[in-house]
């Protein structure tokens, strides 16, 4: 079999490498400069140097669902809950319009308070706006798939989290992983771009499966693709697990920018707090795109998926601020459109 090396070199011309091929570049640390740098070349001459700032709205932390690995999980008392009302939420956007996004994340737990109705009143006010829209609040029917898409919105984010069905089902208890599938289906079918993504260090995951992870990521065609670390919260059953390493998540990513060459890849808010250079190493490392929060107030704090969660005492516009300074402090340019994939 080939050396990392030129698997690496492989992957950078041809974007293509088997399962065994991945999970030896995975293995060898000794290439992992290499591995980021062509990551970095790839995203450079097929996505530029711009990178996509999206507004993020953590609009809900109330959730129906007991991943074992969230600390939004519908059985942790020691979450203070909230909700924000259809026009806050819409109020949220307008400021962050005004900070010069250009994408808006709706972001939230699984909660069946928002009713149709009240997402198709939130998602066509913030259209109103000229912005593109993200929608991610978990698994819906295709019904309302479509009708979150006739109301405006353009992409929608469903982490599959991990393509492993047995260690998904441990993870989200009373979840099917061919639920999970069909979603992803679903919104493909119905033009949305799709937004998906795997946690890399869950206890019992294996190097292959995160080769299988990246090689779904291509199946199915993703257009966006978020990967981060698991993270124990202490509120949850997983609080004494090792969790993932921050160099296994960004040899993830760099593998899948070799392999996905014109999609958009965030540099995950879960890189940074565990190094706290991690959005910067993660956009040269083959990212293009940020998701700042513009969550307002105590909030922030309190859509506590992980311990250790960044700027959750920053303004919005300190975020703004914050994050362009470190774009441009690296050579990169932050973008002006609205960031859809161009495939190339």
């Amino acid at each position: 079999m080939s050396t990392s090396i030129e698997l690496i070199k492989k992957a950078e011309l041809a974007h293509i490498l088997d399962r065994e091929e991945i999970i030896k570049i995975l293995e060898d640390d000794n290439c992992n400069e290499e591995l980021f740098n062509a990551a970095d070349r790839v995203r450079k001459e097929y996505v530029g140097d711009e990178v996509h700032l999206r507004g993020l709205i953590e609009f809900s932390n109330m959730c129906k669902r007991n991943c074992l690995y969230c600390g939004l999980r519908a059985s942790n008392k020691n979450v203070k809950r909230y909700r924000l009302s259809p026009d806050e939420i819409v109020d949220l956007a307008k400021k962050a319009v005004s900070y010069g996004y250009k994408t808006i994340v709706m972001q939230s737990g699984e909660d069946d308070f928002y009713t149709v109705d009240k997402m198709k009143y939130i998602i066509s006010n913030i259209k109103k706006l000229d912005v593109a829209i993200t929608v991610s609040v978990g698994e819906k029917t295709f019904e309302e798939y479509k009708a979150y898409k006739e109301a405006g919105a353009d992409r929608y984010l469903i982490r599959i989290e991990t393509t492993d069905k047995a260690l998904y089902e441990d993870m989200d208890p009373g979840m099917s992983h061919e639920e999970r599938k069909r979603c992803l289906k679903d919104i493909k079918e119905l033009g949305y771009e799709v937004g998906t993504g795997c946690l890399v260090g869950l206890p019992n995951q294996t190097l292959s499966s995160l080769a299988d992870d990246i090689l779904f990521f291509k199946e199915i065609g993703a257009d966006m693709i978020g990967i981060g670390p698991f993270i124990p919260n202490e509120d949850t059953p997983l609080k004494d697990e090792k969790g993932g390493e921050f160099t296994t998540s960004l040899k993830v990513m760099a593998i899948t920018r070799l392999l996905m060459p014109d999609v958009n890849i965030p540099a995950t808010t879960a890189m940074e707090s565990l190094n706290k250079n991690g959005r910067i190493i993660a956009l040269r490392s083959g990212a293009n795109v940020v998701m700042p929060n513009v969550t307002e107030g105590e909030y922030r704090k309190l859509y506590a998926l992980y311990p250790g969660k960044i700027c959750t005492g920053d303004t919005p516009a300190h975020c703004r601020g914050c994050i362009t300074g470190k774009i441009t402090s690296i050579g990169r340019i932050v973008s002006d459109t609205k960031g859809f994939r161009i495939k190339k």
